[in-house]
């Protein structure tokens, strides 16, 4: 451990999570290495050793000899408060260095409203905030994960955005990395070769122009380097694919503390809010021999007792009964749970009802989206009420009590009577129960709601729509709390402040890296936790650069506007997106992707093969 660090940590909450040492963490001799790369998460260390996304990078890059891949993390306030007192720049947990020394600062860009963490940490690591200003080879600043499907609010501060699967990309940029230091070569020589890799986007290659409205007139390659369009990498052979047969165990509790087994990529489902659901297809999966083989030894590995199953439905995985029973004949002797996150209500069969019972039981989660069947219609989520109380039903045969469900409010085309349905489905439930013969007698049902405020995403057929005022959606949630009538339904709302700005960054464009230039001076960070995010702050920082959140937010784009993510390709034709727009304001669905294909344009980026079965 650096010795300045080391000094400090008396005086934080949490030291361990500064300290590094962790089991499976990966120790180098810096001296034997081409290229150190530091891997940062912009939260705190419980978050991000919680997340998939890491774990697999870090593992590609120090499974090979010459590159030495470090973690890092946003330090809370009470370290940053130490760190800036003693002078002790952002360092990485392996080795105790500055992250300034390092050859490439990766970010992952998991949450808009984290992007003020970006800034804190570049500041903290002592290194110019934009990246014109940082003119020397090394550090390279690069930054990849589902927000960098719209890069352009931080542009001014990432050198590279990487596109899409990163498994191969970050590899071949870091060979680059290896090849043009050997070189001697300047940044833009390096930048210019790395724009011809696919998947890569350098911002400062382009320039954009603007009308007299706000809204974009052009966007222009600078260099010949730089493509018209820049189309996302996609890894489609999943069984062959790198995935690490150790994790790091975090050395205190994380929010995730557990084993992830990731069964396919992609979504066959079209809802039309779920930006997901788009930008990461087509849909490709491993078959169960991998994914039983793969959790075996991470758990072998780790010590965890408790493997989670990922995907973003996990139930549409095609192998899923032929997966669980080999988990299960190692698992179960050895007391380990299997967790089974993202399921559907219309795919919940009896099979796999009695496959989850033989393991540690705990509650269960469907996402229903809406109360009404013309508003579930309308964003395409293809569930029916029927579904939802006959699988609530199938659960308290077998002996749950307690049901998550997942809505929002929002939506295109809502009314009050859709919020009003949200209430009236979730009574529907608990009667479900206290009618059902088969229930656990001696034992009440909790029926919690978890209740989220729509933002429109790019590459998503709502990507043109507005989002309800703050106002509006406050008084839709107070709408469905005072429509709740039984003391066995909880209600928790997201906050809509938040809400609010983070639809004004999932679609901003650039003259929003001002707006971050200013938030920084003003010392925000950490807006991602309610206890730090501060609305008037914001408010009058757009005042002061003379933006209008508004604008981005509560506005109707038309359908020939030039948007801020246009140049980039992620296989989604822009057309099939408006087409579905207009389903969506006819309350029209789309069947999913193993009914019928409907188009989207994402078999270009797999060879013609897209929905997932092998």
């Amino acid at each position: 451990m650096n010795r300045e660090v080391e000094k400090i940590l008396q005086y934080v909450q949490k030291p361990g999570r500064y300290s590094g040492g962790e089991l499976n963490s990966v120790i180098k001799d810096k001296n034997n290495v081409s290229l150190r790369y530091a891997f940062c998460f912009p939260d705190v260390y419980e978050i991000g050793m919680s997340h998939l996304g890491i774990k697999i990078l870090y593992g590609v890059m120090n499974n090979r000899d010459d590159i030495w891949c470090e973690r890092v993390f946003a330090p809370w306030v009470d370290m940053e408060e130490q760190m800036r007192k003693n002078n002790v720049p952002l360092f990485a947990l392996e080795s105790g260095d500055s992250v300034k020394d390092f050859d490439m600062i990766g970010f992952t860009l998991q949450y808009e409203m984290c992007y003020t963490n970006i800034l804190n940490m570049l500041d903290l690591a002592g290194l110019p905030l934009k990246s014109k200003d940082r003119t020397s080879l090394t550090p390279i600043v690069v930054a990849g994960g589902p927000c960098a499907c719209n890069p352009e609010p931080i542009a001014d501060f990432i050198d590279i955005f990487s596109l899409g699967d990163g498994e191969e990309s970050t590899l071949e940029l870091a060979d680059l990395m290896i090849y043009h230091k050997q070189k001697g070569s300047s940044k833009e020589e390096f930048l210019r070769d790395a724009a011809k890799l696919e998947g890569i986007y350098v911002p400062a290659f382009y320039n954009v122009d603007y009308k007299d409205d706000g809204t974009i007139e052009k966007v222009t390659p600078l260099v010949s380097e730089a493509k018209e369009r820049i189309k996302k990498r996609v890894i489609t052979d999943m069984d062959s694919l790198y995935y690490p047969d150790k994790f790091v165990v975090p050395s205190i509790e994380v929010v995730f503390d557990r084993v992830t087994g990731e069964l396919f990529r992609g979504c066959i489902r079209g809802c039309r809010f779920c930006q997901a659901g788009f930008v990461y297809r087509p849909i490709r999966e491993k078959s169960a021999d991998t994914v039983n083989e793969q959790c075996k030894a991470l758990c072998r590995s780790t010590g965890y007792d408790e493997i989670s199953l990922a995907s973003l439905s996990t139930s549409d995985y095609t192998h899923l009964e032929e997966l669980l029973p080999k988990i299960f004949e190692w698992a179960i002797p050895k007391k380990i749970n299997v967790a089974l996150p993202s399921l559907r209500v219309d795919n919940f069969s009896d099979e796999l009802m009695e496959q989850i019972q033989q393991v540690r039981r705990s509650g269960l989660t469907f996402a229903a989206e809406a109360g009404t069947q013309r508003l579930r219609d309308a964003i395409n989520k293809n569930v029916t009420e029927e579904s939802v109380l006959s699988t609530s039903v199938k659960a308290f045969d077998g002996g749950w009590t307690a049901v998550k469900l997942y809505f929002m409010l929002g939506l295109p085309t809502e009314t009050m009577e859709d919020v009003e349905g949200i209430a009236e489905l979730s009574q529907k439930v608990v009667d479900a129960f206290y009618n059902n013969p088969n229930r656990q007698k001696g034992k009440s049902v909790s029926v919690n709601i978890s209740v989220a405020s729509f933002v429109p995403k790019p590459f998503t057929p709502f990507q043109w729509e507005p989002q309800d005022t703050m106002e509006m959606l406050k008084e839709k949630q107070e709408h469905l709390k005072a429509s709740i009538k039984s003391k066995k339904i909880t209600a928790s709302c997201h906050e809509a402040n938040m809400s609010f700005m983070e639809a004004v960054l999932a679609r901003g464009d650039r003259k929003l890296c001002a707006l971050f230039e200013a938030l920084h001076k003003k010392g925000c960070r950490f807006d991602s936790w309610d206890e730090f995010f501060n609305l008037d702050t914001w408010l009058e920082t757009f005042k002061e650069c003379g933006l209008d959140p508004a604008f981005y937010a509560n506005r109707r784009r038309e359908y020939d506007e030039i948007l801020p993510w246009d140049i980039f390709d992620f296989g989604i034709r822009k057309s099939f997106l408006q087409k579905e727009n207009e389903k969506a304001k006819r309350s029209e669905t789309t069947p999913n992707c193993r009914e019928k294909c409907a188009g989207c344009g994402a078999d270009s980026l797999s060879g013609g093969k897209c929905d997932g079965r092998n």
